[in-house]
């Protein structure tokens, strides 16, 4: 299996209010649903203050909040209009990849038992979902994009580099160890680097907690135990960081 991971930079700043009105009005929401977004996104004006200087009003067109509640659901608004027409396209192309976004980090997957096989149906992919996403206003992050390649083989294997420069001017050397939403994947799914990574964070935390203890009144045991079960175990079960 094959996977190719990127991200989209300046995302939020990035949407396009006029666009997106014109996504919620091909929905089937209630109007009155559909005419808050309007008032929310469409002819938006925001001002600078700082201290006891404050500027002119500018006008908004682009972007929504990070912060604000509304964001997640803008931009999941906004990128359906985009996923449905990239399967489209991908499926007229007779590319069998399956897309997963989280957000602003977008992952392709697909299955085949030949490394070039893969890197021609990634590389065809990853060009159409980056011409598409600039007609959408956004832009993929070359440099942060990763290419993984899971193997059932117990013998070591070196997978060709998977070559973006007509893209991006550079060419991707596949990772040995792949690292999404707080997981450490190998590529026989073994989970050993995910174990000591995190493993060794947990320890370190616990011993870093005697600094605590060697203070003037110190730690009582049941002080240690909730920083033990607050601070070392959601990161030796869960992945937790701190």
């Amino acid at each position: 299996m094959s996977m190719l991971a990127f991200d989209i930079a300046q995302f939020f700043p990035s949407l396009n209010h006029c666009l997106l009105f014109l996504i919620l009005g091909k929905t089937s929401f209630n109007s009155k649903v559909i005419n808050f977004f309007s008032n929310y996104l469409v002819d938006r004006k925001k001002s600078y203050f700082w201290n006891n200087f404050s500027s002119n009003l500018f006008d908004v067109n682009m972007g929504v909040g990070q912060e604000s509640a509304l964001s997640s659901i803008l931009s999941t608004l906004y990128l359906s209009l985009f996923l449905h027409i990239l399967e489209k396209c991908l499926k007229i192309l007779y590319l069998k990849i399956s897309i997963l976004f989280f957000i602003n980090d977008g992952l392709l997957i697909l299955q085949s038992k030949s490394f070039h096989l893969s890197n021609a149906r990634l590389f065809s992919s990853y060009n159409v979902a980056s011409q598409l996403l600039s007609k959408f206003g956004l832009l993929v992050e070359h440099s942060k994009t990763e290419v993984f390649y899971f193997s059932r083989s117990h013998d070591s294997f070196n997978s060709p580099p998977l070559d973006l420069s007509s893209i991006s001017r550079s060419s991707l050397v596949p990772k040995n160890t792949w690292r999404y939403l707080g997981f450490i994947f190998g590529r026989r799914l073994s989970f050993h680097q995910h174990i000591d990574f995190y493993a060794n964070k947990a320890i370190s935390t616990v011993k870093c907690m005697k600094i605590l203890d060697n203070s003037t009144r110190g730690l009582n045991p049941q002080q240690k135990q909730l920083l033990y079960r607050s601070c070392a175990l959601p990161i030796a079960l869960y992945s937790f960081q701190l």
